[in-house]
């Protein structure tokens, strides 16, 4: 993929978020006139607050067009990596609005569980319910689908808005079929439910966004298939340090160190690292710099050093990993990265530990450790 049709990728992409949006939109405005109707004439606040959190969904829709919109903008000065942000952005102001309806919702049917009033339903009532819980469990799936398949944080949180509604929405006709007949209203208990749902459904959807925001865990399977492509290159003895940074959806950049013979020349190394990020961003759509570990002809010596020092860090363990090990001659050196688990408070004690043990084994040499980020585990 060249970055011209990479472009064109995230224009489509835009065009099928505001599409599926303007569906959603419609089809909720729809929703929000019949229901109205039916809760306002039978006197149902379940039903009106139904129709409250579809209207909620049509306001949800419009700030995903804005935030596709923006997140659309190029690059510039101020945002060399673009603005895809934008739409976690804008899924967290969807959470923030699913939120203070749900709140509302809440606090507006708890009087009626206390104080319950008998609805007046009808037939046609419970028609139009039926039909829209059926249109919004259709309008969830195709919307939650498409946002999966164009991966859009924003289309896949109304998605699940919308069949979480569906549910809600079916809560409501047992509610009219216990009115009916067995004449006992259950509309405060079942508004209260549908309340905490909306509730429970936008702390979900804000959780997420904001880890999106705060940028959290490389993703493992996506980090397993770099390290493995890099990996299928022969030259290629280990690959570590991954990170990727995420701007948004169809924005991700990643840097990756990759231990190679220290007898290749730079022009070996420069047609190794070029062929791995054009392969890289070709399969995953990753933008990624690659910088190198130098890995030593072992002589008796070196193989000596390293394999006491695989043996002492085998025996703790709270070290993760060890990599990017030589023994620099010319300034008596042994250089390597250690990788600690996250929960170690005092991982600095580890690193002096460590050096001590090779000070104590090897006095000829100095230590150069770097504690690298457990990005992985």
């Amino acid at each position: 993929m060249t970055p011209k049709n990479s472009h064109k990728h995230a224009a489509a992409r835009q065009k099928i978020i505001i599409r599926t949006s303007l569906i959603g939109i419609l089809t909720n405005v729809v929703l929000v006139i019949f229901k109205s109707a039916v809760g306002l004439v039978s006197g149902s606040i379940a039903i009106v607050l139904d129709a409250v959190n579809n209207a909620t969904d049509v306001l949800s829709s419009v700030v995903t067009i804005i935030g596709a919109k923006l997140a659309g903008r190029k690059p510039d000065r101020e945002h060399p990596y673009g603005h895809g942000r934008f739409e976690y952005f804008s899924a967290l102001v969807v959470g923030i609005i699913i939120l203070v309806a749900g709140l509302a919702a809440l606090f507006e049917s708890i009087p009626k569980i206390f104080q319950p009033e008998l609805a007046d339903y009808s037939w046609p009532s419970f028609v139009v319910i039926l039909a829209a819980v059926a249109t919004k469990f259709l309008l969830g799936s195709y919307v939650k689908h498409t946002g999966r398949k164009v991966n859009s944080g924003s289309l896949i949180a109304s998605g699940m808005d919308a069949l979480f509604d569906a549910a809600l929405s079916f809560t409501t006709l047992i509610g009219i079929v216990v009115n009916v007949f067995c004449h006992v209203s259950i509309d405060g208990i079942l508004g209260a439910g549908i309340a905490l749902f909306i509730i429970y459904s936008s702390l979900s959807i804000l959780a997420e966004s904001a880890m999106d925001l705060l940028g959290g865990q490389v993703d493992a399977e996506l980090a397993q298939k770099i390290r493995d492509l890099a990996l299928s290159y022969p030259e290629v003895n280990g690959a570590y340090d991954l990170m990727l940074h995420n701007y948004g959806p169809s924005t991700l950049l990643g840097s990756l160190q990759i231990q190679v013979p220290d007898e290749m020349t730079a022009h070996d190394v420069h047609h190794l690292t070029s062929a791995i990020t054009r392969q890289v961003f070709r399969e995953f759509g990753v933008i990624l710099t690659i910088g190198i570990y130098a890995e030593h002809t072992e002589t008796p010596k070196h193989k000596n050093i390293r394999e006491y020092l695989e043996r002492y860090i085998s025996r703790c363990p709270e070290i993760l990993q060890m990599h990017g090990f030589y023994v620099d001659e010319d300034l008596r050196l042994i250089v390597f990265d250690l990788v600690i688990e996250h929960e170690l408070r005092d991982k600095m004690q580890v690193k002096r530990k460590v050096e001590r043990a090779m000070r104590h084994k090897f006095p000829a040499y100095k230590c150069c450790i770097t504690l690298d980020i457990d990005t992985e585990h």
